[in-house]
């Protein structure tokens, strides 16, 4: 089985992080590949970022098809921008993280918080909720004001930071935290231990549901709305 995982901005680092989290959960015979576009914005942090993310990731999977295709996709990025375009374009299962984190958490407990990072994008991560269903679910979202590539530094105080908001949700009521971004993916093991209840993150749980799907056979469904686009491919 293989496993396209798609991180849309154009940071390396931040690729190679999120795909060792990805192979820690994939299991044996499941091959990770890892891509990111080689130009665009280094992080997605607004809406103009996002439509950018929308149309790498709708190259990237064009040219992954042109090679073969792939088994899965995964889309590493908590906007779960491009989503509904990738699944369009393939009858396998696409995946992107934040609805991924956010159903692995209702299975993890009632009540969940998500920890992201620049407020600014947690106007998307409220338009998310509500088109996902889990607006009861979800208790809290909360900015640490931290940018995306301040994660890739694994000596800053990104974790405490991180850390303390998600004790004080917990404190507040919320049985699961949710990390809001993939560049947090290596903070979840350390963040469990710390603040006492499950974190997820959203690469694990979307690489561990899409290579479930791929094994039962479930794909995307080209009924109506995901059908293949009614127009031959394009360069964007």
């Amino acid at each position: 089985m293989r496993i396209t995982l798609i991180n849309p901005n154009t940071s390396r680092a931040m690729t190679a992080k999120i795909a060792a989290a990805a192979r820690e959960v994939a299991g044996p015979g499941v091959e990770i590949a890892a891509v990111c576009p080689e130009t665009g914005p280094a992080a997605i942090e607004s809406h103009v970022d996002e439509a950018f993310a929308a149309v790498a990731i709708v190259r990237l999977i064009e040219d992954d098809i042109a090679a073969g295709g792939s088994d899965a996709y995964v889309i590493a990025c908590f906007g779960d921008p491009g989503l509904d375009a990738a699944r369009e374009l393939v009858d396998v299962p696409v995946i992107g993280i934040a609805e991924a984190a956010m159903h692995v958490a209702t299975l993890s407990g009632r009540h969940f918080a998500v920890v992201t990072t620049l407020s600014r994008t947690l106007g998307r991560a409220r338009d998310l909720l509500a088109r996902y269903g889990m607006g009861e679910a979800c208790v809290s979202l909360v900015g640490s004001g931290i940018p995306v590539l301040d994660l890739e530094d694994t000596a800053s105080t990104s974790f405490e930071r991180i850390a303390a908001l998600a004790a004080d949700e917990v404190a507040a009521g919320a049985d699961v935290i949710v990390l809001g971004c993939a560049g947090m993916t290596d903070l979840c093991h350390a963040l469990t231990a710390r603040v006492g209840v499950p974190v997820v993150d959203g690469v694990g749980a979307a690489v561990g549901l899409a290579a479930t799907m791929v094994r039962m056979r479930v794909g995307t469904s080209k009924r109506d709305e995901y059908a293949p686009p009614p127009r031959a491919a394009v360069t964007v």
